[in-house]
């Protein structure tokens, strides 16, 4: 069922569904409480829900509701005002968490989606589980050949805001970064590429320790945007993690591979509704 809420004043568009037979099929009772199964699924960057889509039928298979959200400035949610970074994306999803009454989530995070479940998680222990896929976090390694291309554009933004001022040197900037950029740059609008090019750089390597939620890490070992390595520091540095990995596949390992795919993501979600 898609549905729309307001979150930081702005249209946050999702879905939310449940398992044939409703919530009373899915409902765990334990030493601690009633417990809905209930998975947040959070997409990448340049996607919407619609791309989860075979993991959501798979989540839905084993028993669990379902959230599957529009990141703000992705498919049919509002674009931000303003130059978000990834504790903004996060303190929205906190804010959308809370109206939505959810207790103790398992969250999904795939890429960009990745960045915003291990900040959320890694202040929220109450959290019951998450799935990292091909997940964003770790500021790659740049080479000198990139920072020299930083800071020579840097200096081309100085110079251009004294010849033509601050707004009309913006348009003209945007359009050299269109063409210098990648695919995903390319086709944003002009604040979602400033909001890429700021979230890009965030390095979340110090929150991952703080992580304290079990963690499964679905990768593929072809992955050249979020490589294996970086999921290998996540498997180190997060106290209770596992990986797994799928060769021959790249960084949307869940298309590339459904089968084995649907196959650990039940298992995993089996064993998590169970504790």
């Amino acid at each position: 069922m898609e549905k729309d809420i307001t979150i930081r004043s702005l249209r946050f568009h999702y879905t939310d569904n449940r398992p044939s037979g409703g919530p009373a099929a899915t409902v765990v009772t334990s030493d601690r409480g009633v417990w809905e199964p209930t998975i947040i699924l959070m997409h990448g960057w340049g996607c919407d829900h619609t791309t989860l889509a075979s993991v959501e039928s798979v989540a839905l298979k084993s028993g669990y509701r379902v959230v599957n959200v529009d990141f703000q400035g992705f498919g049919k949610s509002e674009e931000p005002c303003a130059v978000w970074g990834v504790e903004d994306y996060t303190c929205a999803m906190e804010e959308f968490i809370e109206a939505l009454g959810i207790r103790n989530p398992v969250l999904l995070g795939h890429s960009f989606g990745g960045r915003v479940g291990i900040l959320y998680a890694s202040r929220h222990p109450e959290v019951k589980a998450m799935i990292l896929v091909d997940a964003a976090g770790i500021k790659p390694r740049r080479s000198f050949s990139y920072y020299r291309k930083v800071y020579t554009f840097k200096a081309i933004k100085r110079m251009m805001y004294l010849i033509y001022g601050k707004s009309k040197a913006e348009l003209k900037l945007d359009a050299r970064r269109a063409k210098a950029g990648s695919s995903d740059y390319a086709s944003a609008s002009p604040m979602m590429r400033r909001i890429l090019s700021r979230v890009v750089n965030e390095d979340l390597t110090d929150r991952l320790p703080l992580v304290k939620v079990p963690v499964l890490l679905v990768w593929g070992e072809n992955d050249t945007a979020t490589p294996l390595s970086d999921a290998r520091t996540m498997e180190r540095l997060i106290p209770d993690a596992g990986l797994v990995s799928f060769p021959g596949c790249g960084h949307y390992s869940f298309l590339d591979n459904p089968v084995q795919f649907a196959a650990v993501l039940r298992s995993f979600l089996g064993e998590i509704a169970k504790k």
